[in-house]
């Protein structure tokens, strides 16, 4: 049997992967492929580190100062570690520019999910309304990721909009605030949930909170951002190892895929790839996956269609989550200790229907070890007074990240640059005229159940992320019931190009206002699954 050949490892490129893999298929996969450092001092603790590491600057800092979010940076307030430097090193091959979009793309082994902080909520019927299945058939796909990579949570409020599914285990112990964040919640439950129309509960995260495996449960070392050195905390390149122990499967790193070419017939034959040293290879494909993020399987079929036909379409529809990030102090633990031997990203969810009947979701992480100086920067203090503040609120200081939905529009597109050599690829986006209005609104209704929890988020905090900071990219090749040039059937495949398919979030025909990690690899699972 042909092999079949996959572009990128990251969520959907693994689970595509391993799921045919395990099916008895063979599997080449095509991958840039950078990597990091192996963790130093695995045992140790945040705190450990800081007290045994001979440079702790260099590490957490970067030789560069290069994880400081210093002053006159738009108001961001996170930054990657110098470990994470490898998933955001870029190919020379890659060309891009962006028009109103300011993406992130990777290249990495495991892909942009090796920096992502582990939310997994699956799409309900609601948000599934566009796509050509529903939560029936794509639940069970979920429940089969979730026992494979240890996805803790519990059963409660946010059920209504999270389905609960198999595979869940017990959730993490919590820290002391987010523990006061629900016990705030569930004080004022009826009227958040009446007035507010909010719900609130424990975040869905992939990491373990028993073993599972080799992998050992999550030990609360406070190191979450440099990197997990149990492996309690799922990314990619996890399942990509175990592809690896599989003998039909061949890994191919170090190979850019440019293009790849058809016969006659208008079927995929192979795939185009240049090596490090810039040689050009050639790779046979029974069939061909891609799966290296909407950005990268866009850029790869609009050059191939160029080389075939001498020009290429334009990609429209484009999504991105925009994002809200809003910094708030919890009144109830001002002046309590905090204690950086917790899990330090999200333990807390919420979902907000606004007036318009738009399902708003937002997680909130409680700040515990992360790198404090872009919160210390925005209070109204010089350096040492500011410092001498922070001590004193920083058990009480938080931040909800809001998601927002995106919809496929025309004016929102992706185009092949043929005028530069490389070709350059060229992301158009316009946000809808009424954001300005919207964005006021979903401000004004999350700062209003903030102080209904005793919270304050001060409005100059607040900031509003470029398009293209999520990286919740989608929508270019949308799955459709009715057959269209441009789409991909519900099973991924190309309806323009034969034993071509699309198993990332290209296929997807709208983009709620949730992560979209969980719902790549589910889809992905069911693609390798119901087609191969």
């Amino acid at each position: 049997m042909d092999p079949i050949v996959v572009v990128g490892s990251g969520a959907s490129g693994v689970h595509f992967a391993i799921t045919a893999l395990r099916k008895g298929r063979r599997v080449i996969m095509v991958d840039v492929g950078h990597t990091g450092r192996e963790a130093v001092l695995p045992g140790e603790t945040l705190n450990g580190l800081k007290q045994k590491l001979p440079d702790p600057a260099l590490y957490f800092l970067g030789p560069r100062y290069e994880s400081l979010v210093l002053p006159g940076n738009q108001g961001e307030y996170y930054a990657f570690p110098p470990a994470k430097e490898h998933v955001f090193r870029p190919h020379p091959e890659f060309r891009f520019q962006g028009d109103g979009f300011a993406p992130l793309y990777s290249f990495a082994a495991g892909g942009l999910a090796e920096v992502w902080t582990g939310g997994c909520y699956p799409f309900d019927d609601r948000d599934l309304n566009k796509f050509p299945f529903g939560y029936q058939e794509l639940g069970p796909y979920y429940g089969r990721v979730a026992s494979d990579i240890g996805i803790s949570g519990e059963k409660d409020d946010l059920a209504a909009v999270f389905p609960y599914h198999n595979g869940l285990m017990e959730p993490l112990k919590l820290d002391e605030h987010s523990a006061v964040l629900l016990d705030s919640y569930r004080r004022r439950r009826n009227l958040l949930n009446e007035k507010s129309r909010c719900l609130m509960g424990r975040a869905r995260v992939a990491v373990l909170s028993r073993d599972l495996g080799s992998r050992k449960r999550c030990d609360y070392s406070g190191r979450c951002l440099w990197g997990c050195p149990s492996q309690a905390f799922y990314t990619p390149s996890i399942t990509l190892a175990e592809c690896r122990t599989f003998p039909g499967f061949e890994y191919c790193a170090g190979l850019y895929a440019d293009h790849f070419r058809m016969d006659s017939a208008g079927k995929v034959r192979s795939v185009v790839v240049s090596t490090r040293d810039g040689q050009t290879r050639e790779i046979a494909a029974g069939s061909l996956v891609l799966a290296a993020g909407t950005l990268c399987s866009a850029r790869i079929f609009l050059e191939s269609l160029h080389r075939d036909g001498g020009k290429a379409p334009e990609l429209r529809g484009v999504m991105d989550n925009r994002q809200i990030l809003m910094p708030f102090v919890n009144l109830r633990m001002i002046g309590k200790p905090w204690s950086p031997e917790t899990y330090q990203y999200h333990q807390v969810a919420m979902a907000v229907q606004m007036n318009t009947g738009e399902m708003i979701h937002g997680l909130i992480t409680t700040l515990k070890t992360a790198l404090i100086h872009p919160l210390v920067q925005t209070l109204p203090f010089d350096l040492g007074t500011g410092v001498s503040a922070f001590r004193g609120i920083h058990g009480a200081l938080g931040m909800v990240n809001i998601n927002l939905p995106d919809h496929r529009r025309d004016e929102n597109r992706i185009v092949l640059d043929t005028s530069s050599k490389p070709h350059r690829l060229v992301v158009h986006y316009r946000p809808e005229s009424g954001e300005p209005d919207r964005l006021r609104r979903i401000t004004s209704a999350f700062r209003k159940i903030l102080l209904q929890l005793r919270c304050f988020a001060p409005q100059k905090t607040i900031h509003v992320r470029p398009m293209g900071a999520s990286v919740h990219y989608a929508g270019t090749l949308p799955m459709t019931v009715e057959a269209a040039s441009g789409t991909c059937t519900p099973q991924g495949a190309s309806r323009d190009i034969q034993n071509l398919y699309f198993a990332d979030g290209s296929t997807f025909p709208d983009l709620p206002a949730k992560n979209l990690t969980f719902t790549l690899m589910a889809n992905a699972t069911r693609i390798a699954q119901e087609a191969f």
